[in-house]
């Protein structure tokens, strides 16, 4: 099945299918660092609306960033110059519709940080499930350095992700920090070479390609909901999540694959 987004032109995106079950979602404004405009906000709102539409489309779904030195360095800001109030606030009330898009992916989301992510650059990769990135890239907040603060997630994403006081320190200083400390601070999963992020993240992707769609589905729900429960609350959304798959061939295909010793060939129902 494939999104009608696939079947139009965008300005801003690069959309492929590098394996089956895998959609890459590309920013591809490499001459403006990959920087957020209006019209990308509008073409990720398509395009990530589409995916929850139709969760069934595709099995997992990666971020990235056009060229090899940028994952996306935040609004545009040339963009933004000479804007007015109400221009700003319109813009960057389509960017809160962009991030909640993408946070609502149905598939699995990994971000294949290639470079820089800066301000909102950050907190899309944020936004992801996981991400992967290169040992060169570069992480901040800088919102704070340009009379605003982060908008699109970042001072609730990230003390979740790295804690409170430390999220304070990079929130409140706008100051870059490294791929290094990026790693160790729980915010990217693994660092690769320079121009392998991308053929890493699809590794991964393939990996979760292979496995039981609809369960892939239920699992991510359970964990993003279940975070936001009290334990024993938590415990009980996930058994309701579970109940929801023992009707389907894919539960009883994963066991008669098993017993009769051969891969198991899930169909998503």
């Amino acid at each position: 099945m494939r999104l009608a987004a696939l079947d139009r032109t965008l300005e801003t995106l690069l959309l492929g299918e590098p394996h089956e079950g895998v959609l890459t979602v590309t920013l591809n404004r490499p001459e403006r660092a990959n920087a957020l405009s209006t019209t990308m906000g509008q073409e990720l709102i398509d395009v990530f609306g589409a995916l929850e539409a139709a969760p069934e489309a595709y099995r997992c779904v990666v971020l990235t960033g056009a060229g090899d030195r940028v994952f996306c360095a935040g609004a545009d800001l040339k963009q933004r110059d000479g804007m007015s109030d109400d221009d700003f606030s319109r813009q960057h009330y389509l960017f809160e519709r962009m991030m909640r898009a993408i946070l609502a992916c149905p598939p699995p989301l990994i971000g294949a940080v290639n470079g820089a992510a800066f301000a909102g650059g950050l907190e899309m990769a944020l936004n992801c499930d996981f991400a992967y990135a290169a040992r060169t890239a570069r992480f901040a907040l800088t919102e704070v350095t340009r009379g605003i603060m982060p908008g699109g997630g970042g001072t609730q994403l990230l003390p979740r992700t790295i804690g409170e006081r430390r999220a304070k320190e990079v929130i409140l200083t706008g100051q870059p920090f490294s791929a290094e400390e990026a790693l160790a601070w729980g915010i990217v999963n693994r660092l690769c070479d320079p121009g392998q992020v991308l053929a890493e993240v699809l590794r991964t992707a393939q990996l979760i390609c292979g496995n039981a769609p609809i369960s892939v589905r239920q699992a991510k729900k359970s964990i993003t909901h279940g975070l936001q429960m009290d334990r024993a609350s938590g415990m009980l959304f996930e058994i309701e999540a579970y109940y929801q798959l023992i009707p389907t061939e894919d539960r009883r295909e994963g066991i008669a694959a098993y017993n009769e010793k051969r891969p198991p060939v899930f169909k998503g129902r």
